[in-house]
């Protein structure tokens, strides 16, 4: 006869969702944590204005000119999440329903972050529309745009990148060649897969490559990525307002944790980002 009291056991640690929990972009703009005692936070841009270098006058007077200063102001939002669980759920439930609710909550404000800086990276006036799938000579087109705009292709360029558009470049012979490479994918002691939470899959001629799961158009004809550099775009946060609060409502019985931050993003300079609009629709 075959035993029927069979019991069923719950593994007490929970396992994490498919979700981004830290954000991808915050390290390849440029950044602003101050206290404020208002809503805005003003980035200065200061350049020559494209002057060049003047001999003397008839009058032996150097000609004098003025610097081309540029203030963009970035107005800082509240933005919060909220989870709630009653004090029976929390105990009737599996796993550690306390550390999920913080840690979710943070997850939910750091991909806000990006959510910001995508939003701005989109306003770019500068792009390329490619018709087709995408290619390496899409990404040659974009470096090109912004050499021709003076943006300097140093360490501080990167490329934010659709999925489907990792999936083709990964195909190019130019994408894994030795001479083009300066970080790959499995480079390292741990030989996990090149998406992580962290921008840490490529270094391809001096630029950093990201795939990131949440650009504008994912899986459509119509899909953007965007190439830029670091001084092309702001995020601002009023670290005083920065809080993770996990706390419990003994009268009602409740557990919660909030996460809060005032922040905000801003494009800088246009010409140092461009859109790279391709169809991905058949990698969806």
């Amino acid at each position: 006869m075959a035993d029927t009291a069979f019991q069923t056991q719950y593994r007490d640690e929970f396992v994490q969702g498919f979700e981004a929990r830290q954000s991808l972009l915050r390290d390849t703009v440029t950044t602003e944590f101050q206290k404020t005692r208002g809503n805005t936070v003003v980035f200065l841009v200061a350049d020559s204005g494209g002057a060049e270098a003047q001999t003397r006058g008839v009058n032996g007077l150097i000609p004098a000119r003025a610097d081309n200063l540029t203030q963009n102001s970035c107005s800082l939002g509240e933005w919060h999440d909220l989870v709630r669980k009653t004090g029976f759920n929390v105990f009737a439930s599996q796993g550690d329903q306390r550390r999920i609710m913080q840690e979710t909550t943070m997850g939910v404000l750091n991909r806000k972050i990006d959510s910001q800086i995508v939003a701005e990276l989109a306003t770019t006036s500068v792009s390329i529309s490619v018709g087709g799938v995408p290619s390496v000579d899409n990404v040659q087109h974009a470096q090109t745009k912004l050499q021709n705009a003076s943006v300097p292709w140093d360490s501080n360029i990167t490329l934010l990148a659709q999925p489907s558009l990792m999936s083709y470049l990964e195909q190019a012979p130019e994408f894994a060649k030795a001479s083009y490479v300066n970080m790959r994918p499995w480079a390292g002691e741990d030989q996990n897969a090149n998406w992580r939470d962290m921008p840490m899959a490529y270094r391809w001629k001096n630029m950093l490559v990201i795939s990131h799961p949440a650009l504008p158009g994912k899986g459509t004809p119509s899909e953007y990525s965007f190439m830029f550099h670091k001084s092309a775009i702001g995020h601002a946060a009023d670290k005083e307002s920065l809080s993770s609060a996990v706390g419990y409502n003994d009268e009602n019985d409740y557990s919660f944790a909030r996460a809060t931050m005032y922040m905000g993003a801003k494009l800088l300079q246009a010409s140092g980002a461009v859109a790279i609009i391709a169809d991905g629709s058949a990698r969806a």
